[in-house]
Parts: C-alpha cells; structure tokens; sequence
C-alpha cells in the first residue's frame, strides 16, 4: 500500500506547499499545484489543481477541488472536478460530488456520494439522460 501511494504521489508532480504534522491552520485555501495537508485544517479549499490529505491529518472544511486523495479525515462536503480518491485508513464524513470515485477496502465514509459531472457530460454529448425517478403514488381510500 504504500508503495502504491508513493507511486501515485510520484504520478501527481512535485508537492508545491506543505502543511505539516503539528501545523494548525483556519481559514480559506487557493492554490496551484499539488498542496499536502498532513496536520490540521479548518475553512474552506478552492482550486482546479490536486490537494493530498495525508495520513493523520484533520481537515473540516468545505472543498472545492480539480482532484483530491484522502487518506485522513474530512469533514464537510467535497465537489471534485476530475477524480476523488478515499485511500484507508481514511474516513470522510459529508457529500462528494464527482464525475470519478474511487474508495478502497478499510475506509469510513458516511455521506451520500453523486456522479453529477459525468451524468452532465452525457447530456451535453448528446446521449439521453436517464429517465426521472418514478413518482410515489398518491394514497387510495379503503372501501
């Protein structure tokens, strides 16, 4: 597993800011590149980049994201433009939205999750968009 994690960090570029164990911070995040939080966090996160929340780190916060891997804790909603990836020993507690979603075996996630972007491609490509979940029907009296 940890191969894989560093194979996969190696795949995202060079980590341009570092919020290290023992670093608290509050507030609201922008940034470029690829941002590791590996302490504690609080506020919100806005880029079309990556953001790594490593083992161990605390983050609450609403995020705003291009793709984002989790490894630690979260709480508060997520919305990934590309990918959102829950490695274990992590555990997310809120709502992701993301065309891509990828959860490994040990995690905890408690939320709702929605595919919307790639619902939304389909219809802009053209394809037919699934059809309106069925109505509940109104109660009958009893004769």
């Amino acid at each position: 597993m940890v191969q894989a994690t560093a194979a996969r960090q190696a795949g995202l570029g060079e980590i341009t800011t570092l919020l290290g164990r023992g670093a608290t911070f509050e507030g609201k995040l922008t940034f470029e590149g690829t941002v590791r939080i590996d302490g504690r966090f609080k506020g919100e996160v806005f880029s079309d980049d990556v953001l790594v929340i490593g083992e161990g780190a605390h983050v609450e916060a609403e995020i705003d994201i291009g793709e984002v891997i989790v490894q630690g804790t979260v709480v508060g909603n997520i919305k990934a433009k590309r990918s959102i990836e829950i490695h274990a020993p992590g555990r997310v507690k809120g709502d992701l939205h993301t065309p891509s979603l990828q959860v490994d075996k040990g995690v905890i996630f408690e939320g709702r999750s929605f595919m919307e972007a790639a619902l939304n491609n389909k219809a802009a490509s053209g394809t037919t968009t699934p059809p309106s979940p069925p109505q509940p029907q109104k109660p009958q009296s009893v004769k």
